[in-house]
């Protein structure tokens, strides 16, 4: 299927490793040219030589995004470098996991308050471009409990926000949507940390799927491409569960 994408400029936070990177995989192979930012210089410059290879425009800033002037300054050169923005996943996350003041401040710089003020940011140049897609990456754990509290409220504020912002930008052509992740295993990434460390708490988890298994990084980016390109144009507003199942209430 073609999704359209060729010569789209897309912009993916978090873009190094894991789930960002196999994102910003997904639409240099779709055509699309590609922005990521990452704290990590090795891992971004890494990254950055494979989506090159695939022949598209690159653009990898080393950015805390949790910093405001240093995303600003990444969306920037990332619109500077590409020529538009025509997407945009908000993808980074704090993973927290304490319940204290630094936890909860954390997760919502990285997890909310970036997303916030990279929409803040793009969403006019999208409209001066009459339209544009936005998806933020958010979990399960957003949508029941038993899980970290700050990290949960923070996913949860992400869903909340999507449904908004997809009603507010409607009128201007701007899809917005939001994926739930559920357990997502890759190399180097928490849950094959939890395997090798914790095999206890990465078998109860497992059994709890009822998939069987954990997610790729791939599975996840089939369906954040799929959502930002013009086959879903009549998707706006949507939480989008990736979980295997694992996630069971009915909405």
């Amino acid at each position: 299927m073609d999704l359209g994408l060729g010569g789209k400029n897309a912009v993916v936070t978090g873009g190094s490793r894991g789930i960002g990177r196999a994102i910003a995989l997904g639409f240099a192979q779709e055509g699309a040219n590609v922005a990521i930012c990452a704290r990590a210089k090795e891992a971004l410059e890494k990254t950055a030589s494979e989506l090159r290879e695939t022949g598209v425009k690159v653009s990898a800033v080393s950015c805390d995004v949790a910093d405001p002037k240093a995303l600003d300054a990444f969306l920037e050169e990332a619109r500077n470098a590409l020529g538009r923005i025509d997407i945009l996943v908000n993808n980074v996350s704090a993973f927290g996991q304490a319940d204290d003041e630094n936890g909860w401040k954390d997760s919502f710089d990285k997890d909310v308050m970036a997303a916030v003020r990279a929409v803040w940011k793009v969403v006019p140049w999208m409209k001066h471009s009459a339209g544009g897609t936005i998806v933020h990456i958010s979990s399960v754990s957003g949508l029941e409990g038993g899980w970290s509290p700050a990290y949960s409220a923070a996913k949860a504020a992400l869903v909340s926000h999507s449904k908004t912002l997809a009603i507010t930008l409607a009128p201007f052509k701007i899809r917005v949507n939001v994926v739930t992740l559920g357990s997502i295993e890759f190399p180097g990434g928490g849950w094959d940390k939890v395997k090798r460390n914790n095999r206890s708490r990465y078998d109860a988890v497992l059994s709890g799927i009822p998939s069987g298994r954990m997610g790729t990084a791939e599975e996840v980016a089939n369906a954040v491409v799929f959502l930002a390109s013009d086959r879903a144009s009549w998707i706006t507003g949507a939480c989008v569960s990736v979980d295997g199942g694992q996630h069971r209430g009915n909405l």
